[in-house]
């Protein structure tokens, strides 16, 4: 209740994203598609800010939602944005809304697999400044070695989605079954993000929890 109860306060000062992405908004929320959380923009807006990055790789572009709030807040550093998704409809979705905004010259989509994309981006020997990770979540520890390999030195992974509506906190044997996997591998993948030389990460409980990562130096995780 309490928790409920903050959110509800939270959303309570958001002053939007704009008309046109407020729409979208309503749209998403209302077919019940999976945007990040009003909470969570706010968040974001702030790192963007304080991080100027040049260039932003998204894994999950849903219905493009999420990519023109980054493209929103990083107007003045005229950021680049390449966003991945699977899902045909989705992506074709995403490619509607994104068009048809201002944002659609620095938003470029990718069409794939996250990993399979993750590793021919690797293989470009591209790199980023900031990488949003809100794809599959019982994925993010298969996806995070080539993620931190495309992240620049002092670049900021930002995971959201890492306390899965609290059942994070659960015992294993709580769960059902089909929810032990994704539980087990969330919680490895926030202790690799906490125990591993040269990151540093703050799991930080807004929204249904971010993991904000700076990789403070060239580190391999197997």
């Amino acid at each position: 209740m309490e928790r409920e109860r903050l959110s509800a306060y939270l959303h309570s000062q958001s002053t939007g994203q704009g008309e046109y992405l407020d729409k979208l908004r309503r749209e998403a929320e209302a077919e019940k598609v999976p945007i990040i959380r009003i909470e969570m923009e706010s968040f974001l807006a702030v790192l963007l800010e304080m991080k100027k990055p040049g260039k932003i790789l998204e894994a999950g572009t849903a219905v493009g939602y999420s990519s023109m709030v980054m493209a929103r807040a990083t107007e003045k550093f005229r950021t680049r944005i390449d966003t991945i998704e699977k899902d045909e409809e989705r992506f074709a979705q995403a490619a509607g809304n994104i068009g048809a905004s201002e944002w659609k010259d620095r938003i470029c989509q990718m069409k794939g697999d996250v990993l399979e994309v993750f590793q021919r981006l690797s293989a470009e020997n591209r790199k980023y400044d900031l990488i949003f990770m809100d794809a599959a979540k019982g994925q993010y520890i298969r996806y995070l070695p080539l993620a931190l390999d495309l992240l620049e030195t002092g670049g900021v992974l930002v995971s959201d989605n890492v306390l899965q509506d609290m059942t994070i906190l659960d015992s294993h044997f709580a769960l059902e079954r089909r929810e032990r996997t994704i539980h087990k591998r969330m919680r490895q993948y926030l202790y690799t993000l906490k125990h591993t030389e040269g990151l540093l990460t703050s799991i930080v409980p807004i929204g249904d929890g971010a993991a904000v990562t700076v990789k403070l130096k060239e580190t391999k995780i197997q």
